[in-house]
């Protein structure tokens, strides 16, 4: 009997130690899914907060300020950057190398006279040798004549220069001033909200005033964009305008030189 006793009270225990020992590994399993768990919907949580970009965060911010003023504002970016880039592409191809033009023209009238000079200038692209072609185009009126013609077209160069360069600067000052007149309509709008519910809540004041400065934040960046386009495009004509003014002075000084 002792024995018999003994070899259950050994079984029972083995059994025990068996039951325990397996709820602790279910017990241990569960954890690990559940971490795993967890871990793969952080990874999931983050890679959305990562797809979720600088574009998506734009056109979400786009659609809060409303079609109205954001569509106004938004037209104002796409054609102050079109007439920036036409302007900065047409300044590129206005650039010319004036000394090296200079030196052709020289040589030219020293070899071919004045019309080997001009085929020079009708085969150089810019303001720079159109200049120049007017000049010896009206040496054979005179000095003085060669004179008023550099300087008239001179003038006529620098308003091509300029073309369409007025309307940056328009979009310029309307950007923020609709962003402005934006923000003012969507305050007036959140306090008739206030109004209307006779109550001072937080969510309608927050909610409208937000709105309401998206757009001023709107306008702001694209005057910003178009005010460095702009300053460019007039540190450009600058440029240009003074190489012209000097190479108007090399010019007559060449006619004067070649008359003598």
């Amino acid at each position: 009997m002792k024995r018999l006793f003994s070899l259950l009270a050994i079984t029972g225990m083995m059994a025990f130690g068996t039951t325990n020992a397996t709820t602790i590994a279910n017990t241990n399993t569960a954890v690990t899914t559940t971490v795993n768990t967890i871990q793969d919907e952080s990874e999931a949580t983050a890679a959305a907060g990562e797809t979720l970009g600088f574009h998506q965060e734009l056109k979400k911010r786009f659609i809060e300020g409303g079609a109205g003023f954001m569509g106004i504002v938004l037209l104002c970016l796409i054609l102050g950057l079109a007439i920036a880039i036409e302007r900065i592409i047409f300044l590129n191809l206005s650039t010319t190398n004036t000394k090296k033009l200079t030196q052709n023209v020289e040589d030219a009238l020293s070899s071919g006279g004045v019309e080997a000079a001009k085929e020079v200038c009708r085969n150089t692209k810019g303001p720079i040798a159109s200049i120049y072609y007017q000049g010896l185009d009206r040496t054979d009126e005179g000095l003085e004549a060669a004179e008023k013609a550099v300087v008239a077209y001179g003038g006529v160069q620098m308003g091509q220069l300029e073309k369409n360069v007025s309307w940056i600067s328009l979009f310029i000052a309307l950007a923020p001033m609709l962003g402005f007149m934006g923000t003012v309509i969507g305050m007036i709008q959140a306090f008739d909200k206030i109004e209307a519910a006779g109550d001072m809540q937080p969510s309608l004041v927050a909610g409208g005033i937000k709105v309401a400065l998206l757009t001023t934040v709107f306008g702001l960046i694209v005057a910003i964009i178009l005010q460095i386009f702009y300053n460019y495009i007039i540190a450009k004509i600058d440029s240009i305008v003074n190489d012209m003014e000097d190479a108007s002075i090399t010019l007559m000084d060449l006619l004067i030189r070649n008359k003598k």
